[in-house]
């Protein structure tokens, strides 16, 4: 939603809004912007009376903003249904899928098109650390990371049927969203109706090793397909040259193949990154150029996002809350830094998490790390404390942010990476952390 009011404001409206709570890296964006936001829902909001109000899916029925909206009669719409009319609207759209990877891989699907001088726009879930923003206008092509979650409380489909586009990335699909979704197969409809969209004259590039993928596309499946996989056969495909992780080798339909240095750990980014290479060239980029853009890729906030290095000791902000995300995420970074300590501070703050449906897998997930520090509320501390029984020892709960920060602290020295995992704040424990580790280091 921040970055439909900041392609919004691009496009010459005046724009306000509001939410509860609003953190960086967005409450940045905006405040640079000089996009007003209203702390709470009451209806003072609207005087002077809007011309659109835009309803993000987080609001439902009994909200007191929802609820002035209807009452006044005013005209309103989805998040997606006005970026599709207002700026989607005549524009090559490529869409990135998938429950994992949308975020990077919109990132470096962007990064490639604007390198190769194309202006591409863009709506990312995330700030590209090569834009510092997560969204702007651009020129006719339009990079949009494209979400499974519900469209807003009147519109219950997935938010990527409103997109409709020409190139559509699948990264993988696995059951997320318990709290909107009853099982794997309720996401696979909705994937279903997004490929209904996609153009015969498109392009389709999917995760060739993703088995939920083909019961997907043998659903139904109008435009031409193409797979792509790290180390395993498909159209496209990748592979690590050195044991680091920093030096690939892309190899296109035909045979064709292109080297890059570049520093973005684990399979799982390589698989993002070769997604967005074979994007980039069913709109015309080179392939050795596409390439080669890899390695001016610079990240993106929140992932994998090295915040601080303190006395040797890296610190990091990570959005992963999945348990397949946190276990690659951690895969990648054991072998980006072989023979260091991994400390992972958790957050399960996802609705799917605290229902609890990720507690047999956690654990597993966890396997990479050294250490975790979990924080969890007493509503599910006893059943997620007792999922993770197999890490033993190196499992420290707390439900108190500045309690565990505390007992983490003491426990660290140069040369280890502390990852903090959350899709939410954390309550500024990493911030608080860091703060603290600077002022033991001092003394």
């Amino acid at each position: 939603m921040g970055g439909v009011a900041a392609l919004a404001k691009a496009a010459g409206h005046r724009v306000t809004g509001s939410d509860q709570n609003v953190y960086p890296p967005m409450s940045t964006q905006l405040a640079e912007l000089g996009i007003e936001v209203h702390s709470g829902y009451d209806d003072s909001q609207f005087f002077p009376e809007p011309d659109c109000v835009v309803v993000g899916n987080a609001l439902s029925r009994g909200n007191p903003a929802v609820e002035a909206m209807l009452n006044k009669g005013l005209n309103y719409r989805s998040g997606p249904a006005w970026l599709a009319e207002n700026v989607l609207l005549g524009k090559h759209v490529l869409a990135v899928a998938g429950t994992h990877g949308k975020t990077t891989t919109s990132s470096i699907l962007a990064w490639i098109l604007e390198a190769a001088k194309l202006d591409p726009g863009f709506l990312i879930g995330g700030v590209p650390a090569n834009f510092g923003t997560s969204a702007r206008l651009g020129s006719d092509l339009f990079v949009v990371e494209a979400d499974e979650y519900d469209t807003a409380f009147f519109d219950k489909r997935a938010k990527f049927v409103h997109y409709r586009p020409q190139t559509l990335v699948l990264n993988n699909l696995e059951f997320d969203h318990a709290d909107i979704y009853s099982d794997l197969d309720a996401i696979h409809w909705q994937f279903h109706q997004l490929l209904r969209t996609v153009p015969a004259e498109g392009h389709i590039i999917r995760n060739a090793l993703d088995r939920n993928l083909d019961t997907t596309l043998e659903a139904g499946c109008w435009t031409p397909v193409v797979g792509f996989a790290v180390d395993g056969e498909a159209d496209w495909r990748a592979t690590f040259i050195d044991q680091g992780h920093r030096h690939v080798c892309i190899e296109a339909p035909g045979g064709r193949s292109a080297e890059v240095r570049w520093n973005m750990p684990g399979t799982h980014n390589l698989e993002n990154a070769l997604a967005a290479v074979a994007a980039a060239v069913t709109v015309g980029v080179e392939f050795e150029l596409a390439v080669s853009c890899l390695q001016g890729f610079a990240g993106v906030k929140r992932r994998l996002e090295r915040t601080a290095t303190v006395s040797g000791i890296a610190v990091y902000d990570d959005f992963a809350h999945h348990p397949t995300a946190i276990r690659r995420t951690l895969e990648g970074l054991k072998r980006h830094a072989p023979g260091q300590r991994i400390v992972v501070a958790l957050e399960p703050r996802s609705n799917t998490m605290r229902l609890g449906h990720h507690n047999e897998s956690l654990a597993d997930s966890l396997e990479s790390a050294d250490s975790v520090f979990l924080y969890a509320t007493d509503e599910i501390r006893d059943p997620l404390t007792a999922s993770l029984g197999a890490l033993g020892e190196r499992l420290v709960v707390e439900s108190d942010y500045d309690d565990l920060v505390n007992r983490m602290a003491p426990t660290l020295a140069s040369g280890d990476h502390v990852v903090f995992m959350s899709n939410g704040g954390f309550g500024g424990a990493r911030q608080t952390l860091t703060a603290l580790l600077k002022r033991l280091r001092s003394e």
